[in-house]
């Protein structure tokens, strides 16, 4: 498994938080910025993840914004991405095991460092469960199919 995290000026310490839980765990990771506190725009980090994920080149994203609200609808634009918006550990679960989300959206200014830590561990350890689910992922890409 290879994570691959960026993050906008207003997310910058949290993500800082999450590359730390990164290594502590020795899961491979790419952290691509920013690494100021100046002012970015939030959707070319966005970009840089999708574009490792739907590559192949990272197994799973981590995008952190302020609310993670800009990161996740720039994100979803992405065909192959499924971002999920996450504020609690049981919607980080659901979102591996139910829709086999594949990047995770987090908001600085909404879950603090402990909060922030244990969502990505529940993303991290949590499989997608397939079965009945896997058929409702395939009418997702379906969907986006139909949009491009």
């Amino acid at each position: 498994m290879k994570v691959i995290l960026a993050s906008d000026h207003a997310g910058l310490e949290l993500r800082q938080e999450l590359v730390a839980v990164l290594r502590e765990r020795n899961v491979a990771h790419e952290d691509v910025g920013p690494f100021a506190k100046d002012s970015v725009d939030y959707p070319d980090f966005a970009a840089r993840v999708t574009r490792a994920v739907t590559s192949g080149e990272a197994t799973l994203g981590v995008l952190v914004c302020g609310t993670g609200i800009g990161m996740s609808i720039v994100a979803n634009k992405y065909q192959g991405i499924r971002a999920a918006l996450c504020t609690t550990e049981f919607e980080a679960r659901m979102s591996r095991a139910h829709n086999d989300a594949n990047v995770l959206c987090l908001g600085q200014r909404v879950v603090g460092a402990g909060v922030g830590r244990a969502i990505l561990e529940a993303f991290l350890d949590t499989a997608f469960s397939g079965g009945r689910h896997e058929r409702r992922v395939q009418m997702i890409r379906e969907v986006e199919s139909q949009q491009r």
